[in-house]
């Protein structure tokens, strides 16, 4: 009789709602995948490439990082999905360019998990500031 009564808590436990994600889940979720983008050395060597030159095409990409289009493209392609990146076509030539509103968004979200945005947040030697909104 005893493992009839396992059995059945076991399967109402498994019935039961399970709470929705709070805000802070979400946030946390989002950052994870962006940490995942960017583990990539190739993703996060673009990254870096876009933040020095502000702007740069596909083909300058390739010769900077020493891969093919195909391959350069594939990492373009996930992290304009994600919405880290944005595209602007000019003749022939796809320009990509970092989303700084995504960034901002992203660190918003993170500081405001428990609370108001911070004004500054530091890390180590490295301060950022918010204006707000």
């Amino acid at each position: 009789m005893a493992s009839t009564d396992t059995k059945r808590t076991t399967s109402a436990s498994r019935n039961s709602a399970t709470p929705a994600p709070s805000a802070a889940d979400k946030s946390i979720r989002e950052l994870v995948q962006v940490a995942r983008l960017l583990s990539d050395e190739t993703r996060l060597r673009i990254l870096f490439l876009l933040a020095e030159h502000s702007e740069l095409h596909v083909t300058d990409l390739c010769e900077r990082l020493g891969q093919s289009q195909p391959a350069v493209s594939h990492h373009l392609a996930l992290m304009r999905v994600s919405g880290l990146i944005e595209a602007r076509r000019e003749a022939k030539h796809n320009f990509y360019s970092i989303r700084t509103d995504a960034f901002g968004e992203m660190l918003e979200s993170l500081f405001t998990v428990t609370g108001e945005v911070p004004k500054k947040v530091k890390f180590h030697d490295f301060t950022l500031t918010s204006s707000g909104r």
